[in-house]
C-alpha cells in the first residue's frame, strides 16, 4: 500500500529553537530593539511574519522578515537538530509511499534544513499556515499529516486527512486524531493504521520475531476475531516451534490453524535449486490462499519486513507478491521490529532468527524428510547441550555438517557436541560462526 504522508517542520521534525533564539539575538542588536528569543521559540508555528509584529515597528516588519531569513540561512541552518524519531519516521514512510514537507517557513530555508541534517523528503512546500496547509495536501494527496500545533490540525481537517499530533512544540496539537509524545512511535502507529484499513487477515505466523509482531499488530489494528494465525506444519518445521507458536497464539486470544503444507511433492523445492524458496512460498501461499477465501478474511500477510527485501537474494519474497500476500511490517527494519516487539513485552522480541529446516541443506542436494529429520534433531541436541543463541547445523552431503554457532556458544564447543553431531550419521564435522544465508555463497560453485 502506497502512501503519501505530509510533515510540519519546525517543532515536529526539526529543533529549530536554538536557532531562533541565536538569529533573535542578531536581530535585536542590529535593529537595537529588545526580542525575547526564548519567548519567540516557546510559540514557533505561526509565520514568520505575525511573529515579527510583537517585536519591530509594523512598518520594519517585511525588512526584519528578510534579514531574518538571510541571517537563518547563514548562522540558524547549522543550529538546528533532528527531533526524536524524525529521520525514522520519514524512512519509514519513504520506503513504500511519499513523504512532503508542508511548513509555514520559507521553502527554500526548509529545503537547506532538510538537507543539513540529512532528512531526505520527496517535496517541500513552503510559506503555508493552518487551513492554507490542504492546499499542498490536497495536490500531493497527502493520507496524514503531522503536527505539533493546533494551526496544523486545521489543515489536516481541511484537507480530510488523518491528523497526527507530536507533543513536541509549544502548544498542544488539540483536536488531532492521534497523540504521540514524539515521533520515534510513528513507525508504529503508521503499522497499526496501514493494518487497520485491511479490513480481515490470515497471518503466516511462523513463531518468529517479525510473524509474531505482525500477529500482536492485527489484533491490536483490527481486533482478535478479525485476525486468523496459519502455521504451515511440514517436514521443514523444527518440532520445537510448534508448541511456542500455539502458546502465543493463544495468549493473543487468535484462533490458531495448523495447515499441512506439502513442499515435498514439489519437484522444484525437492531439488533444491537456488529458487528453492520460491517454491517453498508458493506452496505455503496456494495453501494459505484458500484457507483465507473460506474463512471469509480479507488478506493473507507474511512477516516480511524492510531489511528482507533489500537483503540480496530473496526468491521467496517474489513468489509470496506474486501470489498477493501483504506485508505490513515492510515499513520496518529488523531492529524497529525487535523494538516495538519490546515495548509491547512480547516474548518473541530477542527471538533468534530461524529459517526453515531445509535452508541449511546445501543447494543442488535433494530435500528429503530424513535429511530434515537429521538436521532438526542435530540442532536440538546442540542447543540442550551448547544453549546457544544462534545454531545452524548445515548439510553439505550426506557425510559433511557444518556447524555455525554465534561466537559464544563456539567457544564452548567440545568432543561431546561434535558427537551428537556425529550421531546423525555425519562422517566430517566443520565448525565456523554463524552467518545467516551463508548458504547462498554455495550456489553456481
Amino acid at each position: 500500500m502506497e502512501i503519501t504522508v505530509g510533515f510540519d517542520l519546525d517543532l515536529t521534525l526539526v529543533d529549530s529553537r536554538p536557532s531562533v533564539i541565536a538569529v533573535a539575538a542578531m536581530l535585536a542588536q542590529e535593529y537595537g530593539t529588545p526580542i525575547d528569543g526564548e519567548l519567540w521559540a516557546s510559540r514557533l508555528g505561526p509565520p514568520l511574519e505575525e511573529e515579527l509584529a510583537h517585536w519591530v515597528a509594523p512598518e520594519l516588519v517585511d525588512e526584519v522578515a528578510c534579514r531574518y531569513r538571510a541571517l537563518m540561512a547563514e548562522h540558524g541552518v547549522a543550529l538546528s537538530s533532528p527531533l526524536p524519531g524524525a529521520r525514522e519516521a520519514v524512512a519509514a514512510v519513504r520506503r513504500h509511499g511519499r513523504a512532503v514537507v508542508v511548513t509555514a517557513k520559507q521553502a527554500v530555508l526548509a529545503e537547506q534544513t532538510l538537507a543539513f541534517l540529512g532528512i531526505e523528503v520527496d517535496a517541500v512546500h513552503g510559506w503555508l499556515w493552518g487551513d492554507a496547509k490542504a492546499t499542498a495536501l490536497l495536490e500531493e494527496g497527502a493520507a496524514v499529516y503531522v503536527g505539533d500545533h493546533p494551526h496544523d490540525v486545521a489543515g489536516a481537517r481541511a484537507a480530510n486527512a488523518v491528523s497526527v499530533g507530536v507533543r513536541t512544540g509549544g502548544s498542544e496539537p488539540v483536536g488531532a486524531d492521534v497523540l504521540l509524545d514524539d515521533l520515534t512511535s510513528f513507525p508504529e502507529w503508521l503499522l497499526l493504521h496501514e493494518l487497520s484499513q485491511l479490513g480481515s487477515l490470515l497471518v503466516a505466523f511462523s513463531g518468529g520475531a517479525d510473524s509474531a509482531l505482525l500477529l500482536a499488530a492485527a489484533v491490536r489494528a483490527l481486533g482478535a476475531d478479525n485476525v486468523v494465525a496459519a502455521t504451515a506444519v511440514s517436514a521443514s518445521l523444527a518440532q520445537e516451534e510448534l508448541p511456542a507458536a500455539q502458546a502465543y497464539a493463544t495468549s493473543l486470544g487468535v484462533r490458531h490453524l495448523l495447515p499441512e503444507t506439502r513442499e515435498l511433492d514439489r519437484q522444484g523445492y525437492v531439488a533444491n535449486g537456488s529458487d528453492r524458496c520460491f517454491h517453498c512460498k508458493a506452496t505455503l501461499l496456494d495453501t494459505l490462499r484458500p484457507l483465507a477465501a473460506d474463512l471469509g478474511l480479507a488478506h493473507v500477510a507474511t512477516g516480511t519486513n524492510a531489511d528482507d527485501l533489500v537483503a540480496g537474494f530473496r526468491p521467496g519474497i517474489r513468489a509470496a507478491a506474486d501470489r498477493g500476500a501483504v506485508t505490513p511490517l515492510r515499513r520496518l527494519t529488523k531492529q524497529q521490529v525487535r523494538d516495538i516487539s519490546h515495548r509491547w513485552g512480547l516474548v518473541t522480541a530477542d527471538k533468534p532468527a530461524l529459517a526453515c529446516l531445509a535452508s541449511r541443506i546445501a543447494h543442488g542436494v535433494e530435500v528429503t524428510p530424513q535429511r530434515l529429520s537429521r538436521v532438526d534433531r542435530a540442532e536440538t541436541a546442540l542447543r540442550a547441550h551448547l544453549v546457544p543463541r544462534d545454531v545452524r547445523v548445515r548439510v553439505l552431503d550426506d557425510i559433511t555438517a557444518r556447524v555455525e554457532l554465534d561466537p559464544v556458544a563456539l567457544g564452548r564447543w567440545d568432543l561431546t557436541a561434535e558427537a551428537l553431531v556425529l550421531a546423525e550419521g555425519f562422517a566430517t564435522v566443520e565448525t565456523r560462526v554463524f552467518r545467516s544465508g551463508s548458504m547462498n555463497d554455495l550456489i553456481g560453485r
